[in-house]
């Protein structure tokens, strides 16, 4: 079995961010803190979109692949949600008729 830090660096990204979605669901769902709860809702929303881009990235991914290739895609959502927003208002007239 090889060592935590001589895997790629995708492997244990992606080991992390799985991590970080758990402790996310488990702040939102305890009934003590609003506190915690917003910084889980906060943890969720940005571990989930980088969950997008480290879920495409290579096993086998150095850092600087896949560093490369995490900006790329959260470039492309980044793009996609900017023109989803543009588009609402004329969605919205286009329904209204």
């Amino acid at each position: 079995m090889t060592s935590f830090f001589k895997q790629p660096f995708a492997t244990i990204l992606q080991r992390v961010l799985i991590i970080l979605l758990l402790l996310s669901l488990m702040l939102i769902g305890q009934q003590w803190s609003i506190d915690l709860y917003h910084a889980g809702l906060i943890l969720l929303v940005i571990s989930t979109l980088l969950q997008i881009a480290v879920g495409n990235i290579p096993p086998n991914a150095d850092f600087r692949q896949s560093i490369k290739f995490i900006a790329l895609i959260l470039m492309i959502v980044a793009i996609v949600f900017i023109v989803g927003i543009l588009l609402v208002p004329t969605l919205v007239r286009m329904a209204r008729g």
